[in-house]
């Protein structure tokens, strides 16, 4: 624990959790379910024939467009079986390059801190930093499944 408390202090504003709650969540989203192991994954993006794909295990994603794919791959890395997906898909490359900044980041400072344990030590606090994230993102919540339109409009008044 002293170690994630090292890396959130190091990160600030570039921790994970942050960013998700604080401009992701507090927008108009939609849920979207990941087909991921709760543990550290590899995801590739797949430029195919009918688009693009994100490959996460054995499993695949269809993504509308590039932007989504990197979005979704940070969030496959971490585990996460729901994320929150920001319904304005204009701010979605920002949000991707963002989230993918902190994680590199993240590994940077993990790296930097973790110079004098043994493979072994490191495996279990990456694991342990990692689940850590996974815990903060579950807890903060990937909303509904649709996002609310309670506009008012000239057929349908309050």
């Amino acid at each position: 624990m002293q170690l994630v408390s090292e890396m959130r202090a190091r990160l600030a504003d570039q921790w994970i959790p942050q960013i998700y709650e604080e401009k992701i969540r507090v927008g108009r989203t939609r849920s979207f379910d990941l087909p991921v192991k709760p543990r550290e994954n590899d995801p590739q993006i797949l430029h195919t024939l009918l688009g693009v794909e994100l490959k996460i295990g054995k499993a695949r994603v269809a993504c509308p467009d590039l932007a989504t794919a990197r979005y979704l791959s940070v969030f496959a890395r971490l585990g996460c079986p729901k994320v929150a997906v920001p319904y304005d898909i204009t701010r979605l490359s920002g949000l991707a390059d963002e989230l993918d900044s902190a994680w590199h980041r993240m590994l940077l400072i993990f790296h930097d801190a973790t110079k004098t344990a043994n493979p072994q030590q490191k495996g279990r606090q990456r694991s342990s930093l990692i689940r850590f994230l996974r815990e903060e993102i579950v807890k903060i919540g990937a909303g509904s499944a649709m996002p609310l339109f309670n506009k008012p409009t000239k057929q349908r008044r309050n």
